[in-house]
């Protein structure tokens, strides 16, 4: 599928240090960035991405890409592998601009390479590890790539379905709707303790599944699929944009079970596969 997503107005190539940590729930780690270099990352709200550059742990300084146009992934593989950061990718939890700060969240359970945001990592992988042993002042580098959530067409009401590495992005866009939107988020969570509080329009539902109750081996985004399925949508008029995020399989599931069962057209359905259960990202 064509990505659909809004690219990322001026972006650059920054710089940013680690000011502090958070572990925010059992599962999930918090990560301040600053620095006067985010003065020129734009904010924009709802599921905004972008790339995060992490130093390898025998690396004594991290090699940044000068490029900002989809070049800068020929430029990073021309550096020798020894010297290449950690790319991967990530959603922007929150943003104060006038701070020059970025909140990041980090999931740490023990998954497939599973990370807050688009990438997976678990508590071993390079960016749960980053985020767990981050000291303040460790640099790292960022890279703009704009916000996916992008409806194309008139809709009433919103549906959103993620695992808990779409949480920071279902968090965002809620925060970012009007206060008159209308919808459903279904937000799978592997224990009851890893639910967060996020402001949500009054006509949005925020629906939590918590995976580790039926099943603490489950594949994460199995129980989000189940509970798409089991909706009862009869009550919900109008049309839909739904956007699907997360584990591969919930993503292309979730839009597989909208558009064949539900007869929701394909215009109104974004899906995101953030990571691949049982499969590593690329280093």
């Amino acid at each position: 599928m064509a990505f659909k997503g809004r690219k990322a107005v001026d972006p650059h190539v920054v710089m940013a240090e680690v000011i502090s940590t958070k572990q925010v729930s059992p599962n999930m780690m918090r990560v301040t960035l600053g620095g006067d270099e985010l003065d020129r990352f734009t904010p924009a709200g709802y599921d905004q991405w972008f790339r995060l550059f992490l130093p390898r742990a025998e690396q004594d300084m991290l090699r940044l890409p000068t490029r900002t146009s989809g070049l800068w992934y020929a430029e990073y593989l021309t550096t020798p592998k020894a010297r290449r950061p950690w790319v991967r990718n990530y959603t922007v939890r929150a943003a104060r601009p006038d701070l020059n700060e970025l909140d990041v969240d980090f999931v740490l359970h023990a998954g497939d390479d599973e990370e807050a945001g688009h990438d997976g990592g678990h508590a071993v992988g390079p960016g749960a590890g980053f985020a767990q042993a981050a000291e303040q002042g460790l640099r790292v580098g960022l890279l703009d790539q704009g916000v996916a959530y992008n409806p194309r067409h008139d809709h009433d009401w919103t549906l959103l379905v993620a695992d808990e590495s779409g949480l920071p992005a279902v968090a965002g866009i809620c925060e970012s709707l009007p206060d008159d939107a209308r919808g459903l988020a279904v937000v799978e969570v592997p224990t009851a303790a890893d639910k967060q509080e996020f402001r949500a329009p009054t006509g949005v539902e925020v629906r939590w599944v918590v995976r580790s109750d039926a099943d603490p081996h489950a594949v994460p985004g199995q129980a989000a699929l189940a509970e798409l399925c089991a909706l009862d949508l009869a009550g919900r008029t109008g049309d839909v944009y739904a956007f699907t995020i997360g584990e591969s399989a919930l993503a292309t599931g979730a839009r597989r079970h909208l558009v064949g069962d539900r007869g929701v057209p394909k215009a109104h359905v974004d899906f995101v596969g953030y990571w691949r259960h049982g499969r590593s990202s690329p280093s």
